[in-house]
């Protein structure tokens, strides 16, 4: 089984689970337009290499690394839709199936030059997010000149808390100017933040930092990334 085809079986199976909790046999084969059987077969082979966790008739979830690898590929998806769409001015109609061929073949520093020249895109053209890249930066300012070495632990955007959990804030994205503004509402790398209600329809996310309560736009919540708790999303 080759790169490509392991790559998008991941990627399938990390949308269906974010959906349904699994990703049935029946829902990958038709995700992807193949006969069940062969998606057995596949599943058992991911298993056997430690990319999923996979019961007959119960379905198949991404282990760690299966996730690693399907993030990696969505992320590069996202932002080759946001090159197409933005720069190269294509259909937005099109882009998901261009954006298809080309995730299996960039690498990871064309991935990082394709978000910096984009500015750092929080969504996709389809208003998907775009998750942060692996890189050990607190902030997209220091990307361009960051050594290249990997963050040691998984990142979530702070709207993914839920209430009453805590993080310490790991990452932010935007330019010099977000990462300012946060700073001076105390949001500041290193700091624990907690989540205590995040109003309905993607309204404000009220936080609790330093002893202070703040109610945050969404839009500028999901631009704050802290290390995932434990028990957490």
């Amino acid at each position: 089984m080759g790169q490509e085809q392991v790559e998008e079986y991941l990627e399938a199976i990390y949308d269906l689970e974010a959906q349904d909790g699994s990703a049935k046999t029946t829902a990958i084969a038709k995700c992807l337009k193949v006969a069940p059987a062969s998606v057995t077969e596949v599943l058992r082979s991911l298993s056997a290499k430690g990319l999923v966790a996979y019961e007959p008739y119960r379905g198949a979830t991404l282990t760690a690394e299966g996730r690693r690898i399907a993030e990696t590929i969505k992320r590069r998806h996202r932002l080759l839709e946001v090159f197409l769409t933005d720069v190269l001015r294509i259909n937005r109609e099109k882009v998901h199936d261009e954006a298809c061929r080309m995730e299996h073949t960039i690498s990871e520093e064309t991935e990082n030059a394709l978000c910096r020249m984009l500015d750092a895109p929080a969504h996709c053209p389809h208003g998907s997010p775009i998750g942060p890249c692996t890189r050990a930066v607190g902030s997209c300012p220091e990307c361009a000149g960051a050594k290249e070495t990997g963050r040691e632990t998984p990142i979530i955007p702070i709207t993914e808390l839920l209430p009453e959990q805590e993080g310490r804030i790991a990452f932010i994205r935007g330019d010099c100017k977000v990462v300012q503004r946060l700073s001076d509402l105390g949001l500041t790398l290193g700091t624990m933040v907690s989540v205590m209600r995040k109003t309905p329809m993607d309204g404000p996310v009220e936080v609790l930092v330093r002893r202070t309560k703040l109610a945050i736009d969404h839009a500028i919540a999901e631009t704050i990334f802290i290390e995932s708790p434990a028990g957490g999303p």
